[in-house]
């Protein structure tokens, strides 16, 4: 049952065209992208990527408190290895836009999810998608190795973007398999504290200067509220007004609304030829995007 103001959300959201709903979406999810970036001089990549995981851990937790409902070892189980692969992809991605232009890399990523559609799909339309999605990232990369980024930051950027793309795979198989044993924002919730815990060892001590500076920590919420929690409760909304189908098309805009926010934000301009590569994975999403998972990043 919907809470007042969760009735009161899909009230006025209810008002909005999905597809308007969807850009509302994208852009809020990577302009957090684009505030990460800006704090990565600060605190590093991993540390911020962490930070964000735990207070979207705190807010949903908060928010569906898990506590009062039945879970078994089993089901526990899967959650936490839900939530180190969702942790895995949210680090990996963040050190990519460290060294990597974002739109580009958000196109590189959605490999992953490409992949899963070729690999469990069996029509004409998945094994095409993954060709034309394979020609565009070789397009962005091949530009990206030849650009006038340092080659440090070009090898990590790839690597890093590389494994960012495989953690999103292995997040919606196990995505897939928590859904289908309950409720899916309050998997969620146990599953990020769960990746928050397991990455802590290694970046809890050298998030500490966050703590220190009241503007940071105000700066990693809205990093938090505005690439986790606003998008995954708008697609929860859009999800209920539209097919698959159309879900999957308008997944295909990720990419461009990355592209806007870092030019915006970031004054990072792509060229005609990233361009072209980017339309090719947006083309291979809409060919292959059946699943309708909330977005990593």
């Amino acid at each position: 049952m919907l809470s007042g103001p969760s009735r009161a959300l899909a009230s006025a959201a209810g008002r909005v065209p999905p597809p308007a709903l969807f850009v509302v979406s994208g852009l809020t999810q990577y302009l957090g992208a684009a505030i990460a970036v800006g704090l990565f001089a600060v605190v590093g990549a991993p540390e911020v990527a962490w930070l964000r995981i735990v207070v979207a851990a705190v807010l949903l937790l908060a928010w569906r408190r898990p506590w009062r409902q039945r879970w078994t070892r089993r089901t526990l189980a899967w959650a936490a290895v839900f939530g180190v692969a969702l942790a895995a992809m949210n680090v990996t991605f963040y050190v990519a836009i460290d060294h990597l232009p974002l739109g580009s890399a958000v196109a590189i990523e959605f490999i992953g999810p490409v992949a899963v559609a070729a690999i469990t799909g069996r029509g004409w339309r998945e094994r095409g998608g993954i060709a034309v999605a394979a020609v565009g990232v070789v397009l962005l990369a091949g530009v990206t190795l030849t650009s006038d980024l340092p080659r440090e930051d070009v090898v990590i950027g790839l690597v890093a973007i590389g494994l960012a793309a495989a953690c999103w795979a292995a997040y919606i198989l196990l995505g897939r398999r928590v859904a289908l044993a309950g409720s899916g924002v309050t998997s969620l919730s146990v599953a990020m504290a769960a990746g928050a815990l397991v990455f802590a060892p290694f970046l809890a001590p050298s998030s500490g200067a966050v703590l220190e500076d009241w503007q940071l920590l105000l700066a990693v919420v809205g990093i938090a509220v505005c690439s986790s929690v606003v998008p995954y409760v708008l697609e929860q909304l859009i999800l209920r007004r539209v097919s698959a189908a159309t879900f999957s098309v308008l997944l295909a805009m990720l990419p461009a609304t990355a592209v806007v926010i870092g030019a915006v934000v970031l004054q990072q301009f792509p060229s005609w030829l990233e361009l072209v590569g980017l339309l090719l994975v947006s083309g291979a999403i809409a060919m292959t995007a059946q699943r309708t998972d909330p977005p990593p990043a």
